[in-house]
């Protein structure tokens, strides 16, 4: 699976090391009740932009963590 700025949240939350690099990014919608309610629909790169955060380098991380072999 590649991780791009369209994969949703609820695609992402799928693996415990990628909710780890989420929170060193200081990604907002972890603790956010409304978020959680609207996690299908929620794209990663719209809330990066949102929250003015580093998509790139959260990209790449998460990528090493979805292609890494179990």
């Amino acid at each position: 699976m590649k991780i791009t700025k369209d994969t949703t949240l609820a695609e992402i939350m799928e693996k415990p090391e990628a909710q780890e690099i989420l929170k060193k990014y200081n990604f907002p919608c972890l603790s956010c009740p409304f978020a959680q309610s609207e996690i299908q629909g929620l794209k990663l790169g719209e809330v990066c932009k949102m929250y003015n955060l580093d998509t790139e380098g959260l990209l790449k991380e998460l990528n090493i963590v979805y292609n890494k072999k179990d």
